[in-house]
């Protein structure tokens, strides 16, 4: 698969030391303000979620560890451990199905063109207004068959010796070296295991030791789920099962290596190990299967010299330096993307929190009911755990982070773990660009140009269209047509949504190599396929999106807001790549359609942004889908520059109330951030906490969706800092509960990094570096005073600008400080 070069700062690359931050503040702060802002700057507590029982139940205890493309839940049983794990191109349905008919495959599309049933509902359409979704579905649905799921590949199971009594159990989950362990004392000995997933060594380990020599001993087995053949090969104290699963027969293989120091190994002919007597010993897992997003067979190699190589390489590396050397690998990798991001809330110290560090379950229960330090230390940890969720699930190499990230433990997952484009995959990478981890993005433009031949093929059967599009649901082997759910299979701008994510990461990180070779290409085919899509509304001439439907809700009708804002966006976006390419000939296309297309935004009988080009919004209804809301945010159709709009939003958002689903919520966030509004998104995130959020810190739809734990992160950073093209907004939507904090690394659109520190609900201090020599326009809470240095050598420097905006110019890696002042001559 290719790779996606971002230029986000890495965490060896600090834009501005803390210390040197702090002197430059303090030259300009009061000394009980300076006291305050040191205290924030001492940094968080560690960040660790911990229970004190081993896991009752897998989607609400267990712990999640991975690397992209491997995951694994950690139960942490004390006689019986069983470690959970996945490989994310393990599926079934696809080509090879045997739930497929006589004609094969068919990527949810029909066998003949559907121009004519098309056609069809848009006159009826025209002549009735709306169609009830089971009336659409029934003539442009597909029955469903060959869709598939995502598996779980198996379990390791681990046997140990009863233990007449055992004390101070911990099972944790160490956010910030992305480590689980179990650890407690038993007979007198305290025993620990250590659980990673290896992104440089494409592993997952297991580390067993104990603080007495000569005390380990444990039986360890894989075992495989029944739906697959298994063949079991055993070999210097390695396990290989390979088979092929009864469904497609996708070829798989998984291995397993133990390393022991000291003690005495015997293997057995069922494929399991028993340790007796052991210093330490390392359990190294890795698997892979066949499948190659290659259209339209996804058939690759057989996976046994891939999966043999990895194992050989981390196998190799254990036995010759030990343990310690595969972990530290692992940190040193894993760091460079999670330390780029430090927030701080609690303004308490590392002991204060520690005398505060309570099982998880009991963090969450006791959330809300008082103290306020406990709160705040609890949305540091949740902002974070998105992040490492995110780091976990999405690595260069392979798939997209799924409905449930990489994790899964059923044959039937909720909605298979697939992929839904109506906002639940988009979602997954909010937090991607602003929380400073573009690099996970590689695996979503990877898998998205995978879909572009199916796609292809999708918008010439169901619409006539050039270019390419999906329909709302995909798997990992090309589905991009229809099926045959009325309320949800039906999304054409799904296409147009993704490709916008394309140019999101041009924005934030402005490579323009990344624009020309990847994200245009995707882009103009996605602009293609609206251009010929198309079709004038007979009411007003506008050209319109037709059949349309606003996700989930309502029935069908012409020019939903979602769709035009959507397809408005993507023609906007794209006008701009091509204007920056020097395709002039596809900026006067694209010209033609701008001029007469509805956007997609009005206002209502009753003052709310409507959700249909007719006024047909009830404000009863609380429906958990805002669709209308789309160009607040994650577009930038509604903001200050349209206060009527922006208002109509605020309506429509109050009328839809703040309950809702785990994802449903989290989108509610970042609304309210964008409406400036702090306290209703830290409102909306509380009851996120209390309500959607499982004991493990998953989000719940429910069941178990991470979507909501990606959005809820990035509705946080965006309650910190917001940029477009003009400006990057600095604390936007500060909540009173946030009252003094600190943040470092945000990411805004123009490829700057921004490190914040505020006290009394006011910034003191922002730290800005521009990766391009640039003109940075700022958008603060007041008008100040402030002053802007330089950080390395305190100079003084022009700082331009009126009321709450300043601007600036800045040099491509310079660091500059803005601080906050009393002294109004230092304003320039």
């Amino acid at each position: 698969m290719k790779t996606v070069h971002a230029r986000a700062q890495s965490a060896d690359q600090s834009v501005y030391t803390v210390a040197g931050a702090l002197a430059a503040v303090c030259l300009t702060l009061s000394t009980a303000t300076c006291a305050a802002v040191s205290a924030k700057e001492a940094g968080p507590a560690p960040l660790a979620l911990w229970f004190d029982h081993p896991a009752q139940d897998w989607e609400t205890e267990s712990l999640p560890i991975g690397n992209g493309a491997l995951g694994a839940t950690v139960q942490g049983g004390i006689t019986r451990d069983i470690l959970q794990f996945n490989e994310k191109t393990l599926w079934t349905g696809g080509p090879a199905s045997k739930q497929n008919g006589p004609r094969g495959y068919d990527f949810g599309l029909p066998r003949e063109p559907r121009h004519q049933a098309l056609a069809q509902m848009r006159a009826a359409l025209a002549e009735k207004g709306q169609l009830a979704p089971q009336a659409v579905a029934k003539v442009l649905g597909n029955p469903i068959t060959a869709y598939g799921n995502y598996q779980s590949f198996g379990d390791l199971v681990l046997e140990f010796p009863a233990a007449d009594t055992v004390a101070d159990y911990r099972r944790a989950l160490d956010l910030d070296n992305g480590t689980a362990s179990v650890s407690y004392t038993a007979g007198g000995v305290h025993y620990t295991r250590e659980y990673l997933a290896s992104y440089p060594d494409e592993v997952i380990a297991v580390h067993l030791r104990a603080d007495r020599p000569g005390h380990i001993q444990f039986r360890a087995q894989l075992q495989i789920p029944d739906n697959r053949s298994a063949e079991v090969h055993i070999q210097d104290q390695r396990v290989t099962i390979s088979g092929a699963l009864d469904d497609n027969g996708l070829g798989y293989e998984t291995q397993l290596q133990l390393i022991a120091d000291g003690g005495e190994v015997t293997t057995k002919e069922d494929g399991s190990f028993t340790v007796a007597g052991a210093d330490s010993a390392t359990l190294l897992i890795t698997a892979g299967t066949e499948y190659a997003a290659e259209y339209p067979q996804y058939r690759g190699q057989n996976p046994h010299r891939m999966v043999q190589a990895r194992m050989d390489r981390a196998s190799r590396k254990v036995h010759r330096h030990g343990y310690p050397v595969l972990r530290a690998a692992h940190v040193k990798d894993y760091r460079n993307l999670f330390a780029r991001v430090n927030l701080n809330l609690t303004g308490a110290t590392e002991s204060q929190i520690r005398k505060r560090d309570v099982p998880i379950d009991q963090r969450l229960d006791h959330y809300g009911a008082g103290d306020t330090t406990s709160d705040r230390a609890l949305e540091e940890l949740y902002f974070q755990f998105g992040r490492y969720l995110l780091i976990s699930s999405s690595r260069d190499g392979s798939l997209p982070a799924n409905l449930q990230g990489v994790w899964n433990n059923s044959a039937t997952p909720p909605w298979n773990a697939d992929y839904h484009a109506n906002i639940n995959l988009q979602m997954n990478y909010w937090p991607a660009e602003v929380t400073n981890l573009s690099e996970t993005t590689g695996p979503l433009f990877d898998f998205i140009d995978s879909l572009q031949k199916p796609g292809a093929v999708a918008a010439e059967k169901l619409l006539g269209a050039r270019g390419w599009t999906l329909f709302l649901n995909t798997n990992i082997w090309g589905f991009t047509g229809v099926i045959d759910w009325p309320t949800a299979f039906w999304q054409p701008e799904a296409g147009a949504w993704l490709a916008d994510h394309y140019y999101e990461h041009y924005r934030f990180n402005l490579d323009k190599t990344f624009l020309r070779e990847r994200a245009y290409p995707v882009m103009k085919g996605a602009a293609q396929f609206w251009l010929d899509s198309l079709v004038p509304d007979p009411r007003d001439g506008k050209l319109v999106v037709s059949p349309s439907y606003s996700p989930e809700h309502g029935n069908f009708t012409i020019g939903a807001a979602m769709s035009q804002q959507l397809v408005h966006e993507l023609l906007t976006n794209t006008r701009a790549a091509a204007s920056l390419l020097g395709d002039s000939a596809f900026v006067d296309e694209l010209n033609g359609t701008l001029e007469n297309l509805d956007p997609g935004l009005r206002i209502g009988s009753w003052g709310q942004l409507q959700e249909w080009k007719s006024d047909l919004d009830d404000p009863e209804n609380q429906h958990r889908h805002v669709s209308q809301l789309y160009a607040l945010f994650p577009g930038e159709g509604i903001g200050p520059h349209t206060p009527d709009l922006q208002e109509a939003t605020r309506t429509s958002l109050k009328a839809r109330g703040d309950v809702g689903t785990g994802w449903s919520r989290a989108w509610k966030i970042a609304l309210w951030a964008h409406l400036d509004n702090g306290d209703r998104a830290h409102r909306i995130l509380a009851a996120q906490l209390k309500d959607s959020t499982l004991p493990n810190l998953w989000s719940t739809h429910p069941p178990f969706q991470i979507d909501g734990n990606f959005g809820a992160t990035a509705g946080m950073a965006e309650m910190l800092i917001q940029s477009d093209d003009r400006h990057i907004q600095l604390l936007p939507a500060l909540p009173d509960a946030w009252n003094s904090g600190s943040v470092t690394g945000l990411r805004a659109r123009g490829d700057v990094t921004v490190d914040m520190a505020w006290h009394n609900q006011q910034l003191q201090r922002a730290t800005l570096v521009s990766g391009n020599d640039r003109n940075i326009q700022i958008k603060l809470q007041d008008a100040g005073p402030f002053t802007l240095r330089d950080s390395d050598s305190g100079k003084v420097l022009a700082l331009r600008g009126k009321g709450n905006t300043r601007a600036f110019t800045a040099r491509a890696g310079k660091s500059y400080l803005l601080t906050r002042t009393t002294h109004k001559k230092s304003l320039q």
